[in-house]
């Protein structure tokens, strides 16, 4: 009777670990015209310094995800790519100057439920981006999800980190902002009443932004129902 009670509590302790992990993108932030870009897609906790192995209890439960293009003329064409040991890799070929997005979308995730930890019965929509310059001149990152929410980048120098969340395509206001860097720093944030948020970057690092809205709409998927949509966006600054 013990072992099956700390096999339980272990296997508790695993969901709730995955629930905390978090999808991410990697790239360079510029890239050169016709030179192929190589896109990483991550999965566990960065500021933990949690990598999950691709194949491993975690990863494979998010696997399902797309990855897109939405190149610097508003093309939009999906990415291939495949697993390496720690992560997902694809990549694409700049044809022409402007800012390229990167989108990672992954709404094909099971229902989970969390009644344990009295957050109620869910299903998760992950959404991810990044954003890559080829050229001299800056600009804002696309917005592609209509389902779900999102990170535009609008920053207008490198100073300053300013960023808006969109939820369905409309501003998210006051909504709650994290900043991730390594070893354990965190900085909370709330989005303005347009959905803004900025920050100055204090350390010459890789930053990871998440934010996260729950989208209180019962409805079912693959069979089991569901309370709650959980969302979750990251954003990846190198």
């Amino acid at each position: 009777m013990k072992k099956i009670i700390l096999t339980f509590a272990l296997l508790l302790f695993v969901s709730a670990q995955s629930f905390a992990h978090y999808l991410w993108i990697e790239t360079s932030p510029e890239g050169e015209k016709n030179k192929e870009q190589e896109v990483r897609v991550y999965f566990g906790e960065y500021t933990y310094g949690v990598i999950e192995k691709v194949n491993g209890e975690a990863f494979p439960s998010v696997k399902d995800f797309t990855l897109w293009l939405v190149d610097a003329n508003g093309n939009k064409s999906e990415i291939t790519v495949k697993s390496t040991e720690d992560y997902y890799v694809g990549a694409f070929t700049p044809k022409s100057n402007g800012i390229y997005t990167v989108v990672l979308d992954n709404d094909k995730i099971d229902v989970i439920d969390y009644t344990a930890y009295d957050f109620g019965i869910f299903k998760t929509h992950y959404n991810s981006i990044a954003k890559v310059k080829v050229g001299s001149k800056t600009g804002e990152t696309a917005v592609a999800n209509d389902s779900g929410i999102t990170v535009k980048d609008v920053s207008e120098n490198n100073e300053e980190v300013k960023l808006q969340v969109l939820f369905k395509n409309k501003p998210l206001p006051k909504n709650e902002f994290k900043v991730y860097v390594s070893d354990l720093w965190t900085k909370t944030l709330e989005t303005d009443e347009n959905g803004y948020v900025s920050f100055k970057k204090p350390w010459d690092t890789k930053y990871i932004i998440e934010t996260t809205f729950e989208e209180r709409t019962p409805g079912s998927y693959k069979g089991e129902a569901y309370e709650f949509i959980w969302h979750c966006a990251t954003y990846c600054i190198k």
